[in-house]
């Protein structure tokens, strides 16, 4: 692995992964829309992914040994990957999601629960749209790993990351719940929340890191051992604040990490193919005072 390719990245967790990368004495190229500078010791290549022309004067002359990419959602973004990279790298690596799983129920869930050769690809709904990536976001992912896993030019593996919790997270879910258990309100839940998968920011870094430089192909489930449900917590969260119980209600939109359906992850294979998962009782009180002293 001398070099690689990040696209996106340059926040959260992404950055950590570019920064694993360089220190690991990789070449490391990161290709972004410059809305973020990138971490030092990079070469860093301006250019929207959705811009196929532009994407291809960017990497004009360039080919490396892996890609990463960190921002892709739709089937239409992969399909500009494939044309775009065709022939540039020898491995490609997506940063996907739990959330393909979520048409599915009966957790924990293998990889081939999603059969990528089945997978409907749909390049013309309104993938250009904001709002609709937003509301289907897991269907966009689905697709665009379909998409790519069709490409016989490179070797591709998707990473199918958990919820991921701590550092620099923004998106304010975890913030959520410890600002509303701070002032007594109730915590918007189903009546039978069920458990999901999590990980944390720096164990998904890693595993992509890793991912880079191994040989195995196709989707790999990201998550720690030990699944929570929104009350797990919310009881954590409550016991770091030394408030009193948390306080649960029916009524209205739903929190962030409530959900009605076990599309837990399986991480077997990942597992099988030599990463060690923790946890999340080992770093949850870690992200969790993170958290706390953010509110």
């Amino acid at each position: 692995m001398q070099n690689v390719c990040v696209i996106g990245g340059s926040r959260y967790f992404g950055r950590r992964v570019i920064e694993r990368l360089r220190d690991g004495g990789a070449g490391v190229t990161v290709v972004n829309r410059g809305s973020s500078p990138a971490p030092e010791g990079v070469t860093h290549l301006v250019a929207d992914r959705d811009d196929e022309e532009a994407l291809t004067t960017a990497l004009a002359g360039r080919s490396f040994d892996v890609v990463i990419d960190q921002v892709c959602y739709t089937p239409r973004q992969a399909a500009t990957a494939r044309r775009v990279f065709g022939g540039r790298t020898r491995r490609y690596v997506m940063t996907s999601t739990i959330e393909v799983y979520s048409d599915l129920d009966g957790g924990p869930l293998r990889e081939e629960a999603v059969d990528l050769a089945a997978v409907p690809v749909r390049a013309d709904l309104p993938w250009h749209l904001p709002a609709f990536v937003d509301e289907h976001y897991g269907q966009g992912k689905r697709q665009a790993e379909a998409v790519l896993a069709g490409e016989p030019g490179f070797g591709f593996a998707s990473v199918r990351a958990g919820h991921v919790l701590g550092g620099a997270d923004f998106t304010g879910r975890l913030d959520h719940y410890a600002t509303r258990i701070r002032q007594g309100a109730p915590v918007v839940v189903h009546s039978r929340p069920r458990p999901s998968s999590f990980i944390n920011d720096q164990e998904i870094a890693d595993l992509l890191f890793w991912a880079a430089g191994a040989d195995f192909t196709g989707p790999v489930n990201a998550c720690s051992h030990g699944p929570l449900d929104v009350t797990g917590l919310c009881d954590a969260l409550s016991a770091a604040i030394g408030a009193g119980p948390a306080v649960y209600t029916t009524d209205g939109e739903v929190s962030p990490f409530s959900f009605d359906r076990d599309y837990g992850m399986d991480n077997g294979r990942a597992a099988r193919l030599g990463f060690g998962f923790s946890h999340t009782s080992e770093w949850l009180p870690r992200v969790i005072s993170e958290a706390l002293a953010c509110v």
